[in-house]
């Protein structure tokens, strides 16, 4: 796994990276500053991300954001003692788990959590956009030859069978196409 990590200190880098590696994953990044964690989570776009939680919980929290802000991974925070203001705005930032003062089968466990989770959250987001979609293109359908609803999906589902393409291809030409035909 392509991990990267984050912290203000140092040396507590070095020792996150080492706990990384003991568990067979690959440090990608290890950042300090907020800027270059935006920069270093677009370039090496890792699967996963863990922010540990330094004397700031504003550069925690900035870094966080600049993270979640570019959506190439989850990120899990890492926090020495239970601090529930910040985990409460951490979430609101976008962290997917937190954890405290762990050892390493619980950061491998809230890496593997922390994944399905990302993974369902992507595929929900793909559903609604399919959905919209579809919706979209029955707008046309029904616009265009003066159906309901329900025809127009018929349409859509018969037209998908016939040509053998799947519905979301039949939606995508339908939408394309009628962008270029529009006055």
């Amino acid at each position: 796994m392509r991990i990267l990590i984050a912290n203000e200190q140092r040396d507590r880098l070095a020792l996150l990276t080492a706990l990384v590696e003991k568990l067979g994953h690959t440090v990608v990044a290890s950042e300090v500053d907020v800027a270059a964690t935006a920069v270093a989570t677009e370039r090496v776009q890792p699967d996963v991300a863990l922010v540990e939680l330094g004397p700031s919980s504003d550069h925690a929290l900035g870094i966080i954001s600049a993270i979640v802000r570019e959506a190439y991974c989850p990120v899990i925070a890492l926090l020495r003692t239970d601090d529930p203001s910040f985990v409460s705005e951490a979430a609101k930032r976008g962290i997917f788990a937190y954890i405290v003062d762990s050892t390493s089968a619980e950061l491998q466990s809230a890496i593997d959590i922390t994944l399905q989770r990302f993974s369902e959250y992507h595929n929900l987001q793909g559903a609604f956009g399919r959905r919209a979609e579809i919706e979209q293109a029955k707008g046309i359908l029904m616009a265009r030859q003066r159906v309901s609803a329900e025809r127009a999906f018929e349409l859509l589902r018969e037209h998908s069978q016939s040509s053998g393409l799947k519905i979301s291809e039949v939606v995508k030409s339908i939408i394309n196409s009628h962008q270029l035909l529009a006055p």
